[in-house]
C-alpha cells in the first residue's frame, strides 16, 4: 500500500493487513469451480488478489478514486478481474453480471462498516441467488445478524437473514488487524442459501411487513403496522397466543411468514 495513502473516514477505510486471516477467510469458503465472486471496497487490494486466485472471475467494486492508480496498476495484468469505480449501492448488479457465464455466485467481502446493513438488504433485495454471502463485518452487527427471536438483538435484519440463510460464524478477527485501528472487534459471518425455505406468497409483501414490523422497536405491532389489515393480522397472532400488543421482537420467522400469507 501506498505509504502516502490517505484513508477516508467518510468511505469506512480500515484494510486488512494479515494475510493469513485472508487466506483463511477464502479457504473456508470453498469457492467452487466455474464461480463469479462480487467484492465491495477492495481496498489496497489484498482481499481481492486471493479471491483471483480461487475464483474463476472476480468483480469488484471502488467508490474511491483515489485508489483507481493504485487497483489498476496492481491488476493490470490480471485477467480475472474487473474493478468498476462507483457506489455498490447505486449499481443494477444483475445488469453488471451478465457478462459472466458461471455456475456459481459468491460475495466475499470485507465491507465498509457504514454500509454493511445496506449492502445486506441489497443482497437480500437482488435477484440473484448467491451460493455464499460471506462478510466482514463490525462484531455489535454480526450479533444482530444472527440473533434468535426473543432476544434483545433480534431484529428486521435477523427475520430477512434467517428466512433466507444459514448463519455461521467463522471467526472473530481483532481490531488491531486493520490500518487504521478502527473502534470496534470485528466477526467473518458466511451466509449460506437455504435449500428449503418456508413458502410465502409476496417475498416483497414479507419483507415490507418485517421492517415496518421493526419500525419503531419499542412500540407493539398495533402502533407499528397501523396501516395494515389489523384484524387479519391479530387473527394470525391469537393461533400463536398472542395479540397486537405483542413486540415484533417476540415473533420468529414463521409468524411472520403467515402474517405474510394471509394479508396478500
Amino acid at each position: 500500500m501506498d505509504s502516502n495513502f490517505k484513508f477516508k473516514k467518510k468511505f469506512g477505510q480500515n484494510f486488512l493487513k494479515n494475510n493469513l486471516i485472508i487466506e483463511k477467510m477464502v479457504k473456508k469458503v470453498d469457492i467452487l469451480d466455474n464461480s463469479l465472486v462480487i467484492e465491495v471496497g477492495p481496498g489496497s487490494g489484498a482481499l481481492t488478489k486471493v479471491l483471483a486466485k480461487n475464483a474463476k472471475y472476480v468483480l469488484t467494486y471502488e467508490i474511491d478514486n483515489d485508489l483507481k492508480e493504485i487497483l489498476t496498476r496492481e491488476f493490470n495484468d490480471v485477467n480475472n478481474v474487473d474493478i468498476i469505480f462507483y457506489d455498490f449501492l447505486k449499481r443494477k448488479i444483475e445488469e453488471d453480471i451478465e457478462k459472466y457465464n458461471v455456475d456459481n455466485i459468491y460475495f466475499i467481502s470485507n465491507v465498509p462498516y457504514y454500509i454493511t446493513t445496506p449492502i445486506l438488504f441489497k443482497l437480500v433485495d437482488s435477484s440473484i441467488k448467491f451460493k455464499k454471502i460471506v462478510m466482514m463485518v463490525q462484531k455489535e452487527l454480526g450479533e444482530r445478524m444472527s440473533a434468535t427471536c426473543g432476544t434483545r438483538s433480534y431484529n428486521a435484519l435477523s427475520v430477512i437473514l434467517n428466512y433466507s440463510y444459514e448463519l455461521k460464524k467463522i471467526m472473530n478477527v481483532s481490531r488491531y488487524e486493520f490500518k487504521p485501528i478502527p473502534n470496534v472487534d470485528s466477526v467473518i459471518i458466511e451466509l449460506t442459501s437455504k435449500e428449503k425455505k418456508l413458502p410465502v406468497k409476496d417475498i416483497d409483501v414479507f419483507y415490507k411487513l418485517v421492517k415496518d414490523s421493526f419500525r419503531f422497536k419499542r412500540k407493539n405491532l398495533k402502533n407499528n403496522l397501523g396501516n395494515y389489515n389489523l384484524e387479519i393480522i391479530d387473527s394470525v397472532l391469537k393461533k400463536y397466543n398472542k395479540d397486537l400488543r405483542v413486540r415484533a421482537e417476540e415473533l420468529s420467522v414463521e409468524v411472520f411468514v403467515d402474517i405474510t400469507n394471509k394479508i396478500c
